[in-house]
């Protein structure tokens, strides 16, 4: 019944948002708090330079007080990778649904696991290798609308990629063993190479910010996506072998 895969999923991405946000919260949030110091840092220099002929800081910043502490905040990343995650668990479930007899692995728990990697690999691996994430005092506010529009077109490419190739091994199921894996393998790196030439480069690190923070923060974000779908996968895999088929 697809009404029992939908809580399954639901369960598994609950239970894996919560694991990714315990990861975040040890490795990624001390980065943040590292950031955000060096942003404050940087706009308490601004705020002393010399005064332009209005008689205010040629390049000051209002100082406002947070409307959300970072006690506020830790609970706000409990609360919305939960949030994710019983999203993300629902859609899977569909997806698991649709795709379980048609295309993948016959074992459900096999099939449970690949699904959670290649939905990994396409909406976050595939973007983040050309778009990868930047922590508090690197981006310019300005340009935030691009970025975002190129990281969706980033995740529809990297989907597309994972289809193609899953769909090349399918055409060619009748082939050597090496050829579907050629086949699959050419298929997906076609659009994945395209894009990493075609779609612009965005680089809005300030010069003088760490390397070693800057590259921490963007392991610890995607590591915290890595657990999240390992979470999924091996939470969802669990269920269906320990319940059997639905």
């Amino acid at each position: 019944m697809i009404s029992k895969l939908i809580v399954r999923g639901l369960v598994a991405g609950l239970l894996a948002g919560l694991l990714a946000a315990v990861f975040a919260y040890t490795v990624g949030e001390p980065r943040i708090d590292q950031a955000i110091a060096l942003e404050e840092a940087a706009a308490a220099a601004s705020a002393a330079e010399p005064h332009d002929d209005t008689g205010t800081a040629a390049h000051s910043h209002d100082e406002e007080e947070a409307l959300v502490s970072r006690d506020g905040q830790h609970f706000g990343l409990f609360l919305a990778l939960g949030l994710y995650g019983l999203a993300i668990g629902g859609l899977f479930s569909l997806v698991y649904a649709a795709v379980r007899g048609r295309a993948g692995p016959r074992s459900e728990p096999v099939l449970a696991v690949t699904l959670a990697a290649a939905a990994f690999t396409s909406v976050v691996l595939i973007p983040f290798m050309k778009y990868p994430a930047n922590p508090p005092a690197v981006g310019d506010p300005e340009t935030i609308d691009q970025r975002t529009v190129l990281y969706l077109v980033a995740v529809a490419i990297g989907i597309l990629a994972v289809a193609a190739g899953t769909a090349a091994h399918r055409y060619a199921s009748r082939s050597e063993p090496w050829v579907r894996w050629l086949s699959a393998g050419a298929a997906f790196l076609v659009p994945v190479v395209a894009a990493w030439i075609l779609l612009p480069e965005i680089s809005e690190v300030p010069q003088g910010f760490p390397a070693d923070l800057l590259w921490d923060f963007r392991i610890a974000s995607i590591g915290t996506q890595a657990v999240f779908w390992a979470g999924v996968g091996a939470l969802f895999a669990f269920a269906a072998r320990r319940r059997g088929p639905v």
